[in-house]
């Protein structure tokens, strides 16, 4: 390893993780190293001789930034890496064959050219046939559940298609003229960004729930076949995974991670499909949400809340190694005043009038008035999107208002550029250039930008890179400040993009769907090697449109993922508000652009949050109530039963002959003496033996009785399902047990200490009995004491209630004076009513 490089302790804590814990998940944070990791973890296996040839997944534009990172830790390496005309059809079957026949320290490949090695036919025959047998399953108990029919229907085309699929791999022409993975000898693997390959297909009766999406890609089957390959290799080792956001969009990609590094775990836990890992994990619940429109509410049912908290963190978290900003302290800049700049532009009446029209288009698909290959709400959210941008990507004619979302953004961008000298990035996943026909805001932001006196070379587009090569160059232009504006999408400009070295502003024009998302745009800017101290975001939004429900979308999903991430639960159900999720609050009632609705957003948080410590206290409460009434008084009384009957059991010992019997031998001369069924044993090692010839006769799970010695009958008892473990029993008003010696004299020995320990146990039992009753007293203490925000929670229901009451008029008014309007209308054209449309 180069000397002049130092990890730091989190990095140095994940290598060892990887080389003594077996599969792992590097769940860290934007920025926290994870390269180094890899590239360590690769060679220090390598090193130990616990693998043979490691390879390193990448995404494809970031195969020589791994590579150039690689050998700067490791100078002396042997890494072949792979580039893009490796994988042409001319030069593939050759570049395959020299993985296979190299003597590498490492691969490094690109995603798309990994998923271009196949599996064998025979792997992937099998994993249908496996899925199929999985899909009957259900559908045959969702029959005698009586379930939906639509939802039988669906599993059932389902199965049908992966039979057809069956069926063509059956029937292909198969022609082995290119190695497969598993004849490559690569024996570990690692994969970056692993959160890529989250859409892993699974069977579920779950099809009509938000945020589950069992329909999955073709990478990620190919990817789970692999890693069931390597672990039939090295059983629980050697699959390494690394992304910042394992849980990006869905609780379903909680599971997905399990499936892949965790598979044993799951089945040890007989959870062999998604719908018994969300029955042991998850909870379906229906809340009131912000509906699309952006106006109303509606009320929504979504799988997004955990349930068996603590097992559900401890089986994660024995294989994923989770890092977050705040654990391990990086140097990246803060925010301007502590906080993102949220800038409002208000809708004027166009806006209001297209939003007009959105209600009406989500009322007649919610009334089933119109076919969904016509109209559907994904069509409506998107143009919801377009809207909330620019009211020109909706009608290119339409001109928009003077301090619109795009202007607003502007005067920023042009404002930061005049008093720091250093760059901007600007997101926009709307709008991008290349549509002749569209209205761009790429080209717009750039033209007024231009106008306002910024040189025009001095602003590029992501979209402008056309390969990894001019990419570089433009990166390189932005790192040492030639390029000062820089504009792209998340997908483009996200993972990967390293130009935070003179990074000021970030501005955010529209809303991403996942909250991933959203750390990725802010890890470029709020990144380690960023020169400036305190920077800026700006977030933009247009009030009363969808950015409102957008940034909702965020807030709910935001939830489930913090409750994981943070590690911090200690509910057995947990659901609270993530120090992220408040900025994403905030944005989200900025946009409403109705003070009702901002009150409410606040007052649903705070609900929430003062509701979770309420089921927290009813919880603790029951259970005191519980134990009060029930638990620790039968354990006094049991302790209590015991005291009393180890009282009996001294008198009668000490009335027998015990004393006589267990006397120490005199010289060469041993006088214990037994009698019992007839016999009489004169020495302890003919007694001994006796018990032990009796076990052998004694079946697994019973009990015989051998006779009575000092007033105790004594009994064999064999081990449930053991042909050689016993136990003595002595049993007089207590029972008291003794493992079966191996040695004769050693049974008798063991007899006579049970029953020297009678004091003992009296000690024991009565602190035991004492703790007892004064936990007892601290139980019925916490017990009387009342919920202390039991009035706040009230009023707060209370403020609620009347919220959504005021909501529900102002809706009911709305339609009301709507169909006032159209029968003033029809009446004024005398014959028919006017429908027609905005």
């Amino acid at each position: 390893m180069n000397p002049q490089i130092e990890l730091r302790p989190h990095q140095k804590d994940a290598i060892a993780r990887v080389i003594r814990g077996g599969n792992t998940l590097l769940a860290h944070c934007v920025g926290a190293g994870k390269t180094y990791e890899m590239a360590a973890s690769a060679m220090e296996l390598k090193r130990l001789k616990m693998v043979n040839k490691p390879i390193i997944v990448v995404p494809n534009h970031l195969t020589g930034q791994m590579a150039s990172e690689f050998m700067n830790l490791y100078p002396s390496a042997n890494l072949l890496v792979t580039r893009k005309r490796d994988f042409e059809k001319s030069r593939r079957r050759k570049f395959i064959s020299k993985i296979a026949t190299g003597d590498y320290d490492c691969i490094i490949m690109g995603h798309s050219q990994f998923e271009k090695i196949g599996v064998s036919r025979e792997r992937r025959q099998k994993y249908m046939e496996n899925e199929i047998e999985l899909i009957s399953a259900g559908i045959e108990e969702f029959k005698s559940m009586s379930g939906e029919r639509w939802t039988v229907k669906q599993m059932e085309s389902t199965k049908k298609k992966m039979e057809a699929a069956l069926e063509e791999l059956q029937n292909e022409d198969y022609k082995d003229d290119v190695l497969n993975f598993e004849e490559l000898g690569i024996d570990c693997m690692f994969i970056d960004e692993a959160h890529n390959y989250k859409n892993l297909s699974f069977t579920t009766k779950m099809t009509r729930v938000s945020g589950i999406n069992p329909q999955g890609s073709k990478k990620a089957t190919d990817l789970l076949l692999k890693v069931q390959y390597l672990q039939e290799l090295s059983p629980g080792r050697n699959v390494i995974f690394a992304t910042g956001t394992p849980i990006s969009n869905s609780i379903a990609e909680m599971y997905v991670m399990q499936k892949y590094l965790a598979s044993d775990a799951l089945k040890e836990r007989d959870i062999y499909a998604f719908d018994l890992w969300a029955s042991n994990f998850g909870k379906v619940e229906t809340t009131l949400e912000l509906a699309p429109e952006g106006n109303r509410y509606r009320e929504k049912t979504r799988f997004a809340q955990f349930v068996n908290t603590p097992e559900l963190i401890t089986l994660f978290r024995q294989f994923a190694d989770v890092k977050t900003p705040d654990m391990i302290k990086l140097d990246v800049p803060t925010l301007k005043d502590g906080k993102y700049s949220i800038v409002e532009s208000e809708p004027d009446d166009f806006v209001k009038e297209v939003m007009e029209t959105f209600v009406e288009r989500a009322e007649a698909i919610h009334n089933g008035n119109v076919a969904p290959d016509e109209d559907n709400m994904l069509k409506v959210c998107h143009d919801g999107k377009l809207l909330a941008m620019d009211v020109r990507l909706i009608d290119p004619d339409a001109v928009p208002a003077p301090d619109c979302k795009l202007n607003k953004c502007v005067e920023n961008v042009f404002k930061v550029y005049n008093e720091k000298d250093g760059i901007q990035v600007i997101f926009s996943d709307i709008g991008v250039p290349g549509a002749s026909d569209k209205f761009s805001v790429y080209d717009y932001i750039k033209d007024e930008l231009v106008k306002k006196g910024i040189p025009s070379d001095e602003i590029c587009f992501i979209h402008d890179a056309k390969n990894d090569k001019a990419r570089d160059v433009m990166f390189e232009d932005l790192r040492n400040g030639t390029k000062r504006i820089i504009i792209g999408s998340t997908q483009k400009m996200g993972t990967g993009t390293n130009i935070q070295r003179l990074m000021v502003a970030m501005h955010e024009l529209d809303v991403p769907w996942r909250p991933a998302d959203v750390e990725q745009r802010e890890g470029r800017i709020l990144r380690q090697g960023n020169l400036n101290k305190e920077v800026e975001i700006f977030r933009y939004v247009t009030k009363g449109t969808f950015d409102a429900y957008n940034w909702n979308i965020l807030v709910n999903k935001q939830h489930f993922i913090s409750q994981i991430m943070n590690g911090q639960v200690v509910d057995r159900e947990f659901e609270d508000i993530d120090k992220n999720e408040l900025s994403y609050s905030e944005v989200m009632a900025a946009a409403s652009g109705d003070e009702l609705i901002k009150e409410k957003n606040q007052v649903d948080n705070d609900v929430r949050k003062y509701t979770m410590l309420k089921r927290s206290y009813d919880d603790n409460h029951y259970r005191l109530q519980s134990d009060i009434q029930t638990r620790i008084p039968q354990k006094i009384k049991r302790g209590e039963q015991i005291l009393d009957n180890l009282q009996q059991d001294i008198i009668c010992r000490d009335n027998s002959d015990y004393k006589r019997i267990f006397a120490p031998k005199t010289g060469d001369e041993d006088i214990f003496e037994w009698n019992v069924n007839n016999m009489t044993f004169t020495g302890k090692e003919d007694a001994g033996q006796y018990l032990i010839d009796c076990s052998k006769s004694v079946k697994s799970g019973d009990r015989q009785e051998i006779g009575d010695l000092c007033g105790f009958k004594i009994f064999i008892e064999r081990k449930f399902m053991s042909d050689h473990g016993a136990d003595i029993i002595i049993k007089g008003a207590n029972e008291y047990k003794k493992e079966l010696s191996s040695t004769a004299e050693g049974n008798i020995t063991r007899i006579k200490n049970a029953l020297a320990s009678f004091e003992d146990h009296v000690e024991t039992y009565t602190e035991k009995v004492n703790a007892e009753k004064k936990n007892l007293e601290v139980n019925m203490k916490q017990f009387a004491e009342p919920f202390q925000y039991e009035d706040k929670l009230n009023a707060l229901l209370e403020r609620k209630r009347e919220i959504d009451l005021t909501l529900l008029e102002r809706q009911k008014e709305a339609k009301k004076s709507e169909n006032l309007s159209v029968e003033d209308d029809s009446i004024d054209c005398g014959k028919t009513k006017n429908t027609k449309k905005l």
